[in-house]
């Protein structure tokens, strides 16, 4: 039996009504969709609609449906079934009888599809956080164990000044965090219970809302009937938030591309991340990192297919937000195989340190700090940066570096240049020479490291995000 069908004479074309149910997708919903039935059975037997007894062998039911079709997902191959919520209907009639149409007694598939969207948010976000706070570590301890090892960094792809490898991953770890912080802003944002609000109008018994929203660990009743069964806002934030984080995951990615290959040299794939070619025996292809920068296309898309979808609709619930349903899945499961696969890929990546340090020191990327060494002479910083940007160029001519120029011509350049210029311009000096508070001098990158574990724990902890 239809769950609107009584004022119909005629069937639905056959072809339209296949083509029409959501129940193929909306499906997954099935835990979600008993944890609300329950509070909802809860609050009917409050009122008085639903005896004791019906309730407790309702609620029996519903979640022996969960268990089994955990057990034994072909139960949930209906052909009959429009969507979860006739689904659930149809088979608690099957096994408690007519008592199972009470069930919908004051309520409304707006109301159900709204909350469960919601609980599958929420659970959803809980995941992605606990995985970014899983990246996060992995980041962290693989850039403690690159110590002191310096790299360089680059501008416009071209390099730029040493920096220690360490404060290189820390910087994906600032963005892991923002992402993790903007869901965790999302989840409370979201966490207000739909039940009870009804097609449209609010529910025509006078439901205990709060006692719902209670047993499903929501803050509270959403504040608008209208507005609770056709927000989507909730579901627009949390695609976003995994765009933005599939943004972030395609940047590392095309890096550690760049990085990896024979032109660089800078990153060692692991084999278990990568494939060969047909063609080519030498070949080792990227293909983790290469996916991870598509993927990161169908967490934008699906960000935009739903504001492209909300942005023409009345109040209040139209047809048109079932199609909202399939981005939600789609980002949700997008985004947590990414995120499982780039923390595996980062426990095992090997960097060429030496090769990366060798680099750090080529191509006058000592020239910033050669420009301070004379502003701490008192020359005036434009002046000094015209200097040394001679000496670079008299270093091109030569084949050499800035450090290999004997004195006397450094001194033909600006008589500022002593001999102390040869430590100032040292690797390690270099480093050191950017001493400020988010710095990559050795002793700013060791506290940020101290700073970055104390954020990830309390991610990882379930806690709000903390800056400081």
């Amino acid at each position: 039996m239809k769950m609107w069908s009584g004022r119909f004479r005629q069937p639905l074309n056959a072809e339209f009504e296949s083509w029409q149910r959501s129940f193929p997708f909306d499906k997954q919903l099935l835990s979600e969709e008993v944890a609300a039935s329950c509070a909802y059975a809860a609050a009917l037997e409050k009122f008085g609609t639903l005896t004791s007894l019906e309730c407790e062998q309702m609620m029996q039911a519903l979640r022996a449906l969960e268990q089994e079709t955990v057990a034994n997902p072909s139960l949930l191959h209906d052909e009959e079934a429009e969507d979860i919520h006739h689904f659930v209907e149809r088979e608690l009639v099957k096994r408690i009888g007519e008592a199972g149409y009470k069930l919908h007694s004051g309520r409304s598939r707006n109301e159900q599809i709204a909350t469960d969207l919601r609980l599958f948010v929420r659970a959803q976000i809980d995941e992605v956080v606990a995985l970014l706070g899983e990246l996060g570590e992995t980041f962290l301890s693989r850039a403690s164990e690159a110590d002191e090892s310096e790299m360089p960094s680059y501008t416009h792809l071209q390099r730029a000044e040493p920096v220690l490898v360490a404060h290189w991953l820390l910087a994906y770890v600032e963005m892991f965090m923002r992402d993790a912080e903007r869901l965790s802003d999302c989840r409370e944002r979201l966490n207000v219970c739909p039940l009870g609000s009804g097609a449209i109008a609010g529910s025509t018994l006078a439901l205990d809302r709060k006692a719902m929203a209670k047993q499903l660990d929501f803050d509270g009743p959403t504040a608008n009937s209208m507005d609770a069964t056709s927000d989507r806002d909730f579901a627009v934030e949390f695609t976003q938030a995994l765009a933005l984080l599939g943004v972030h995951l395609s940047r590392w990615a095309e890096e550690q591309i760049i990085f990896c290959t024979q032109e660089f040299g800078f990153v060692k794939l692991p084999e278990s991340f990568s494939t060969g070619s047909s063609a080519m025996p030498q070949k080792q292809n990227p293909d983790l990192l290469e996916l991870v920068r598509a993927k990161s296309s169908r967490l934008i898309a699906n960000s935009q297919a739903l504001l492209t979808n909300m942005k023409g609709l009345s109040l209040a619930y139209n047809k048109d937000l079932q199609e909202t349903q399939i981005p939600i899945f789609d980002s949700a499961h997008t985004a947590t195989a990414m995120l499982r696969h780039v923390t595996g890929y980062m426990r095992e990546v090997q960097f060429d340190f030496v090769k990366m340090k060798s680099a750090a020191q080529a191509h006058s990327m000592n020239a910033f700090a050669a420009a301070t060494y004379l502003a701490r002479k008192g020359v005036a910083f434009r002046r000094a940066h015209e200097v040394v940007g001679a000496a670079v160029r008299l270093c091109m001519d030569k084949g050499c570096e800035l450090e290999a120029l004997p004195l006397d011509q450094l001194k033909s350049l600006h008589p500022a240049f002593e001999n102390d210029f040869y430590a100032a311009v040292k690797l390690e000096a270099v480093v050191d020479c950017h001493d400020v508070v988010g710095g990559t001098a050795r002793a700013r990158v060791k506290s940020a490291l101290a700073h970055t574990k104390e954020r990830i724990t309390k991610i990882r902890g379930g806690a709000a995000y903390a800056r400081t």
